[in-house]
């Protein structure tokens, strides 16, 4: 006699910023992951996944939502939801549990505040600001040399452009999250450590290029650059 799949039940834990819709995010994400759901595959109907994963059709369809605004599926009309890319496994053998749908829209939220701080840096930076963004970078420099994670100065690095704005709410905003934001950091420079070293070199070519126009003066440039530096770690997180 045929058997019938069982639902994946989805615990919810009160005293939990998380959403709902955050954990079926990460369930869809860990099952592409695994290749239950393989790249080019079409996922299930919404009707036979919140049914599978006993949610409400809205609740589902924010999660896809978010799915596709991170390039992991792509919608066709008429057709569903296909798996586009792939996360490589070691996302969640480095994210802590239940993290990622967070670290993601952290990294939205940053775009947006350090933007504007690299903005603001560049009008009002002084040589002592810039001089230590520059060392900073030389640090970051040795630890991609020495094969090290770098966290705690890729933190500080981002730090010292806030306080280069003038505007201590920058910082403050910043402060209010760190904990978000060093996991998201550990995350994304522990998965360039799995890469060719060029990934690496490539977020610091990143980070030269926000202190170039941040030297320059260039606040378009600084704010431009800052933004495509943090909205190009979201999407290394699913690089793989």
């Amino acid at each position: 006699m045929a058997t019938t799949k069982q639902p994946v039940k989805i615990a919810t834990k009160s005293g939990r910023d998380r959403t709902l819709s955050d954990q079926v995010y990460e369930k869809i994400l860990s099952m592409i992951s695994k290749g239950e759901t393989p790249v080019g595959a079409k996922l299930p109907t919404e009707h036979a996944l919140s049914e599978q994963l006993e949610v409400s059709r809205p609740v589902l369809r924010q999660a896809l939502k978010q799915l596709r605004e991170d390039g992991v599926i792509v919608s066709r009309q008429g057709s569903g939801s296909f798996v586009q890319r792939r996360p490589e496994g070691a996302v969640l053998d480095f994210a802590p549990v239940g993290s990622i749908a967070d670290i993601q829209r952290t990294f939205e939220f940053r775009a947006a505040i350090e933007g504007e701080a690299a903005y603001l840096a560049a009008q009002r930076r002084t040589d002592a600001d810039l001089a230590k963004m520059r060392a900073l970078l030389t640090e970051l420099d040795r630890c991609i040399r020495e094969g090290e994670l770098g966290v705690d100065t890729d933190e500080d690095f981002h730090e010292a452009i806030c306080a280069a704005s003038g505007n201590q709410y920058f910082s403050a905003a910043r402060s209010s999250m760190k904990s978000n934001i060093l996991t998201g950091l550990n995350l994304t420079r522990n998965l360039s450590l799995t890469k060719p070293q060029e990934r690496m070199e490539r977020v610091q070519r990143e980070h030269y290029a926000i202190i170039d126009a941040i030297e320059k003066q260039d606040a378009d440039a600084a704010r431009i650059a800052m933004r495509a530096h943090v909205e190009n770690a979201r999407k290394r997180v699913f690089e793989g």
